[in-house]
């Protein structure tokens, strides 16, 4: 599976534990790359607070480990890098740029200076639109199917792919991997990706 085909499938919002083996070998790459990076290539300093700041409240620390435990603005520099092509990263970043727009519109300041409660509200707001948008292409599927016509892709709402990348940053983590996915450890290490062959403690279906 190469990014192009990774990407898409995580837009659609599978579930990890039904996902191909081969996209969890897609992502290993950038897991890879996030410990050779000595500081981010795409997000400014105030970008990767942002980035963040958002992800801890899409998935705050419980008795698992949270967004920033799990190193989810690093991997998410990383997919912007190196696997989002032009137009989608500069999507991102406009998104980016638009949070801090409403939340100086609501509230007169950046978005990672507002209050919890400020924050939630603003994150209330581009769920919203993140579902209208899905209901939209899901309309635009039903009237044009067979055509040939360009629909909006889901990936384009910039607060699904905010979600769907730190849902991918996690459950590619050590700590997602093996406490919410139960992969095996074997041989006590994690390897999340590691193909696993017949012969190599693989059970025969």
């Amino acid at each position: 599976m190469d990014r192009r085909q990774a990407l898409r499938l995580l837009a659609t919002g599978a579930a990890f534990q039904l996902a191909p083996h081969s996209l969890f070998a897609a992502l290993r790459e950038a897991r890879a790359l996030i410990g050779t990076q000595a500081a981010p290539r795409t997000l400014g300093s105030h970008q990767r607070a942002t980035v963040t700041t958002m992800a801890e409240l899409v998935l705050p620390k419980t008795e698992t480990p949270g967004a920033t435990e799990v190193g989810v603005s690093d991997f998410i520099d990383v997919i912007l890098t190196e696997w989002y092509n032009d137009e989608e990263r500069s999507r991102f970043l406009n998104g980016l740029a638009d949070v801090d727009a409403r939340s100086q519109a609501l509230f007169g300041k950046n978005f990672v200076d507002c209050s919890p409660d400020q924050q939630a509200d603003i994150l209330a707001v581009l769920g919203e639109k993140m579902r209208e948008d899905a209901d939209r292409v899901r309309d635009q599927s039903r009237q044009h199917r067979g055509s040939a016509s360009k629909l909006q892709e889901p990936e384009q709402n910039f607060y699904s792919m905010l979600r769907g990348l730190t849902l991918t940053a996690y459950y590619t983590s050590e700590a997602g991997a093996t406490a919410e996915l139960d992969f095996q450890i074997i041989p006590e290490r994690y390897d999340g990706c590691a193909a696993v062959t017949a012969g190599e403690g693989a059970e025969k279906q």
